[in-house]
């Protein structure tokens, strides 16, 4: 009942997210499209759906395309369900996402054995948590492991790999998401 369905898109936070990263203002992004700043506004806002020319305007005038700002739409619901599978046994290893769309937070599961040879490294900042079993993790040349109910938070840009310590281990990934550019302050002078 709560599901998510097929939902129309809301393209506006996906606007205002292309055009806050190019810095630019809605007077400019008006000028480049030629429709106008309240009208921007409202889609931004998601008071108004653009028609596709309109919106083919706006992202000719944020330099990408019309395709790419409705794949990074948000579903026009606020909350979503992602339901967990159905007791069938679960092919190992597995990852699912537990956040779908774009949004500012990316959550995923891990379940079962993990590739310990590949190196990661994100922009923004992500917190491990094990749910069952145990993981060995090496960041910064060191090594932790981590049991059910252990956490890991890691700083944006610190270079890490894990592996799976037992075969029933279960950890959930949390993150800033990549499309955003997590703002550190800066000190004064």
């Amino acid at each position: 009942m709560g599901d998510h369905k097929e939902q129309p898109l809301r393209v506006g936070a996906a606007v205002r997210r292309r055009r806050r990263a190019l810095e630019l203002t809605l007077a400019v992004v008006s000028a480049r499209s030629g429709l106008s700043v309240p009208f921007l506004s409202q889609i931004e806002n998601d008071r108004a759906r653009p028609s596709t020319s309109s919106l083919e305007k706006v992202a000719d005038a944020l330099r990408t395309t019309a395709v790419e700002l409705l794949a990074a739409a948000d579903p026009a619901c606020s909350v979503d369900v992602v339901r967990g599978d159905d007791g069938e046994p679960l092919p190992r290893p597995r990852s699912r996402s537990l956040v779908r769309g774009h949004h500012q937070m990316h959550a995923s599961e891990f379940t079962g054995d993990h590739d310990a040879g590949r190196e990661f490294q994100y922009r923004n900042d992500q917190l491990m948590y094990v749910a069952d079993g145990a993981v060995e993790i090496e960041a910064e040349g060191r090594a932790y492991r981590l049991g059910r109910g252990d956490t890991l938070y890691l700083t944006g840009g610190v270079r890490h790999r894990w592996r799976a310590a037992e075969s029933d281990t279960r950890v959930i990934v949390v993150a800033v998401a990549e499309h955003i550019e997590a703002v550190r302050d800066r000190p004064r002078r």
